[in-house]
Protein backbone atom coordinates (compact mmCIF):
# COMPACT_ATOMS: atom_id res chain seq x y z
CA UNK A 1 0.00 0.00 0.00
CA UNK A 2 1.26 3.32 -1.02
CA UNK A 3 0.48 5.51 2.22
CA UNK A 4 1.37 8.72 1.82
CA UNK A 5 -1.38 10.76 4.29
CA UNK A 6 -3.80 9.46 7.49
CA UNK A 7 -6.73 11.31 8.52
CA UNK A 8 -7.58 10.54 12.33
CA UNK A 9 -10.86 11.13 14.29
CA UNK A 10 -9.97 10.43 18.06
CA UNK A 11 -12.42 9.81 20.17
CA UNK A 12 -12.51 7.85 24.73
CA UNK A 13 -12.69 4.33 23.43
CA UNK A 14 -12.92 4.17 18.94
CA UNK A 15 -10.78 6.04 16.30
CA UNK A 16 -11.34 6.13 13.33
CA UNK A 17 -8.45 6.27 10.36
CA UNK A 18 -8.73 7.33 6.78
CA UNK A 19 -5.56 6.26 4.55
CA UNK A 20 -5.13 8.02 1.01
CA UNK A 21 -2.53 6.99 -1.52
CA UNK A 22 -0.39 9.58 -3.60
CA UNK A 23 -2.93 10.56 -5.54
CA UNK A 24 -5.33 11.51 -2.77
CA UNK A 25 -7.87 7.99 -3.12
CA UNK A 26 -9.42 7.04 -0.47
CA UNK A 27 -8.02 3.29 0.00
CA UNK A 28 -8.91 2.05 3.33
CA UNK A 29 -10.92 2.94 6.53
CA UNK A 30 -10.75 1.17 9.84
CA UNK A 31 -11.99 1.27 13.17
CA UNK A 32 -9.26 1.28 16.33
CA UNK A 33 -9.18 0.83 20.43
CA UNK A 34 -6.59 2.80 21.59
CA UNK A 35 -4.03 -0.17 22.23
CA UNK A 36 -4.58 -0.92 18.55
CA UNK A 37 -4.43 2.02 16.90
CA UNK A 38 -0.93 2.44 19.17
CA UNK A 39 0.21 -0.75 17.03
CA UNK A 40 -1.12 0.39 13.82
CA UNK A 41 0.48 3.35 14.26
CA UNK A 42 3.98 1.58 14.24
CA UNK A 43 3.45 0.16 11.01
CA UNK A 44 3.30 3.11 8.61
CA UNK A 45 6.16 3.73 6.52
CA UNK A 46 8.55 6.15 7.55
CA UNK A 47 7.51 10.13 6.40
CA UNK A 48 3.33 9.31 6.19
CA UNK A 49 1.33 12.60 7.06
CA UNK A 50 -1.24 12.28 9.60
CA UNK A 51 -3.77 14.89 10.80
CA UNK A 52 -6.05 14.64 13.42
CA UNK A 53 -8.33 17.14 15.07
CA UNK A 54 -7.83 19.54 17.41
CA UNK A 55 -8.61 18.12 20.95
CA UNK A 56 -7.85 17.15 24.63
CA UNK A 57 -5.85 14.10 23.76
CA UNK A 58 -4.21 15.30 20.17
CA UNK A 59 -0.96 16.71 21.78
CA UNK A 60 -0.34 13.19 23.32
CA UNK A 61 -1.41 11.17 20.66
CA UNK A 62 0.86 13.53 18.55
CA UNK A 63 3.86 12.68 20.43
CA UNK A 64 3.18 9.28 20.25
CA UNK A 65 3.39 9.32 16.57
Amino acid sequence: MDTTTVGVDLAKNVFVTCVADCAGRIVERREFNRAGFLTWLGTLPAGTMIGMEACGSAHHWGRTA
